[in-house]
């Protein structure tokens, strides 16, 4: 099962970039916060501190992820080709 769908990038999601470091994914509805950890640990190669979840007003879940390492979300989103 493909936890990850892919990065979420909007103005919102690139001021938590800048000043928490944290980066926004769609994510499988049923994914669990661990499922999506593991998932952006393998992925990417990068420790994750934590992850929070939500729904979206339409109906997507989004995964708020933030790294032990400070720079680790913008050297994803380099890598992704997003920045």
């Amino acid at each position: 099962m493909a936890t990850l769908k892919h990065p979420f990038v909007t103005e919102k999601a690139m001021v938590l970039l800048e000043n928490e470091s944290k980066l926004q994914f769609l994510v499988d509805r049923k994914a669990t916060k661990q499922d999506i950890k593991r998932e952006i640990e393998k992925a990417f190669d990068q420790k994750v501190k934590s992850v929070h979840t939500l729904m979206s007003m339409h109906g997507e879940k989004k995964a708020v992820v933030s790294f032990e390492n400070a720079k680790a979300a913008e050297e994803i989103l380099s890598r992704l080709g997003i920045m």
